[in-house]
């Protein structure tokens, strides 16, 4: 396998954590929600990815774990700020420094643990082919499922009906609320569906990409995933655009490190955080385009009768 063959399937590999939950805080942002405890969810979530991990030795049930893990703390923050009308902004980072420091606590116990070999995955045949095989058709069936996650989502939001009131609720809940559908109850569904893709996320971090338990082994990759909800304008396809440049950033400073470039570590530690903000710096630039974009009540309460 040749150094493009291998970058690229890091890249893959890496942009996956992101794009699974980008796609996740999209959906809530749709809804009018802005969650920024994705930090916290995914922590909590890897944490118990990969304790179930340890004692099942089933991937699938690490999964389910992470995902009930992420829901559950989602759910704490929908009754936070849908039925208690506190602030959304404020709940969210209470909820990722909760999240940082419940982690930190639970998992002391697993940061010498170790769990079984990974199962080699390949696609038939396609696997074979000279470099594009190696890059592209030997990855954990969840790289696939990320992709085929961004299309399901992208058709749900803008050809399904569910997902057209979803979107309104996102825009106008006043409007929601008029015709008759119930708006909090929506946007609380969107904030646990949210949190469950954050805790996959997290899971899949702890359990497949690295896979060991270490405190705040996320590294900003919540944050990361929440910028690239604005970066990509709310939509499905430039999540996933998104989280595979920001991916192949994060890996681009391995490929320099094994290169011999003479830069210091921690300038190419900072690559990925710098592009982040390189890109909210470009597109805020354009105020207009990113409100022509952005649900119109994103972020704002909504209460029936006020």
């Amino acid at each position: 396998m040749n150094e493009m063959a291998l970058l690229l399937a890091a890249t893959l590999n890496a942009g996956t954590v992101l794009a699974i939950a980008g796609l996740g805080l999209l959906l809530n942002e749709r809804a009018g929600i802005v969650n920024l405890g994705a930090e916290g969810m995914m922590l909590v979530a890897a944490v118990a990815g990969f304790a179930t991990a340890v004692h099942t030795g089933s991937d699938l049930l690490a999964f389910a774990a992470g995902m009930g893990a992420g829901a559950l703390m989602a759910a704490a923050f929908g009754v936070l700020v849908i039925w208690l009308n506190t602030n959304q902004y404020a709940s969210g980072l209470a909820l990722s420094l909760f999240g940082a420091g419940f982690s930190a606590f639970v998992g002391i116990g697993y940061v010498q643990e170790r769990i079984g070999e990974r199962t080699a995955f390949a696609v038939p045949v396609l696997a074979d082919i000279p470099v594009l095989g190696p890059a592209l058709f030997r990855h954990h069936p969840l790289v696939y499922g990320a992709i085929a996650l961004a299309a399901g989502l992208a058709w749900f939001l803008y050809r399904s009906r569910a997902g057209l009131v979803l979107r309104a609720v996102g825009e106008s809940p006043e409007s929601a609320h008029a015709l008759g559908y119930p708006v909090r109850r929506i946007r609380f569904a969107a904030v646990l569906a949210g949190g469950a893709l954050c805790g996959l996320a997290g899971a899949y971090l702890s359990v497949i990409y690295t896979p060991l338990w270490v405190e705040g082994m996320v590294a900003g990759r919540g944050w990361i995933a929440l910028a690239l909800t604005t970066f990509a304008t709310w939509r499905p396809a430039r999540v996933l655009l998104g989280a595979y440049l920001f991916g192949g950033v994060t890996m681009l400073q391995f490929h320099l490190q094994s290169e011999g470039v003479e830069i210091a570590s921690q300038w190419l530690s900072m690559l990925p955080y710098l592009a982040t903000i390189v890109v909210l710096v470009l597109i805020s630039r354009n105020p207009a385009w990113i409100r022509a974009n952005m649900p119109a009540s994103l972020g704002k309460p909504f209460f029936p009768g006020q």
